[in-house]
């Protein structure tokens, strides 16, 4: 099964950009990425577009202290009042996804300089997809604190707020993506590089059930409102979990972990039959001194390297190319922008060659 069989072989971007400039970023957006545009999140251009910051706005008690420390202040005189109207709030967006009451948990042109770019794009442009992206719900309650200094992630009420909050994010996203077109289909990204973690002592009594869970939760919501839900994670991790959480399309940084991805092969030729994707992080923004020598040529064996190590498993050629898709390994915001632009050439001109070649 090929389901939405125009994804192959697309170009398709992680989050962030460095650049400083609206309109440089956007067209970067327009000149790799016109099948599949997206919302770059610019933290140099403004430090609300933070992965973890960007979707805050709408949290019950939500504090900032400082640059590297968030927190909710859940014995706030406010607290119960604000979890109340937040609950009402959501039930009733759930019920009715058209309600205004969504708007309250969007994302504000102070929170996204480039998610009005993108509605204009999507409308004037009609593209078959456009990306857009949350945190991931394990890795944002990861990175938020209570107002005693302990994770959110180990507080089951702070957990489902934050689960909830996102969802009404990435439902929002969704509506208003299909507003602009009705055809075009919303690509909704979970970006979650906190469960390469799971297992390790940080984490150690956090379940694979428990991130199930809180993924399917989003997942579930994208998928009855029209969307497609894709999870990143750019470090080693168990993909059985995302397959498990019943995402479209897997995204991970093939650049340094291929061979690796194929442990998981039983479970990948399983997720690929029932049309589930792979999209190949194959230009390592990870790695500035890789990016600076790394060629197009480099990148096309990289990439049969790469399927190999599952063809070899015994999946079929055909069953992994047909549900592939070309990405960087991450985000590029910490690279300098002439790199960045290279590693977004780079995704542009290795999709197109091998759409050329398969």
């Amino acid at each position: 099964m090929n389901q939405y069989s125009n994804l192959k072989l697309q170009a398709l971007a992680i989050g962030s950009l460095p650049h400083n400039n609206l309109e440089n970023a956007m067209n970067v957006v327009k000149k790799d990425f016109s099948d599949i545009p997206f919302f770059p999140q610019l933290a140099n251009f403004n430090k609300n577009e933070d992965m973890i910051i960007q979707f805050l706005e709408g949290l019950p008690s939500f504090l900032p202290s400082n640059a590297d420390n968030f927190f909710i202040d859940s014995e706030s005189d406010n607290f119960f009042e604000d979890l109340e109207e937040f609950y009402a709030d959501y039930e009733e967006i759930i019920e009715n996804p058209n309600s205004d009451k969504l708007e309250k948990y969007g994302i504000s042109k102070s929170f996204s300089s480039t998610f009005p770019e993108l509605e204009k794009l999507v409308a004037q442009t009609m593209p078959p997809f456009a990306k857009g992206q949350i945190t991931g719900p394990f890795t944002l309650a990861a990175a938020i604190n209570d107002q005693n200094g302990k994770s959110a992630v180990y507080d089951e009420t702070l957990k489902e707020i934050i689960v909830k909050l996102l969802s009404l994010k990435a439902l929002w996203q969704i509506k208003r993506i299909k507003k602009a077109c009705p055809q075009t289909v919303p690509i909704i990204f979970m970006d979650e590089p906190t469960i390469s973690q799971l297992g390790t002592s940080a984490y150690l009594t956090i379940s694979e059930d428990d991130v199930i869970n809180m993924l399917k939760e989003i997942r579930n919501i994208i998928k009855s409102n029209g969307g497609l839900c894709a999870i990143h994670c750019c470090g080693k991790c168990d993909w059985t979990i995302p397959v498990k959480a019943e995402v479209d399309i897997i995204n991970f940084d093939a650049y340094a972990f291929a061979q690796n991805f194929s442990v998981y092969s039983s479970t990948i030729e399983d997720f690929l039959k029932s049309g589930g994707k792979i999209a190949w992080g194959l230009i390592p923004t990870l790695d500035s001194g890789a990016l600076e020598r790394i060629t197009l040529e480099d990148l096309m064996k990289i990439f049969e390297k790469s399927v190999k190590y599952l063809t070899k498993k015994g999946i079929d050629e055909k069953l992994v190319i047909d549900n592939s898709l070309i990405t960087s390994s991450c985000g590029a915001g910490s690279l300098t922008i002439d790199l960045a632009e290279k590693a977004m050439d780079l995704v542009h001109t290795l999709s197109k060659e091998l759409k050329k070649r398969f």
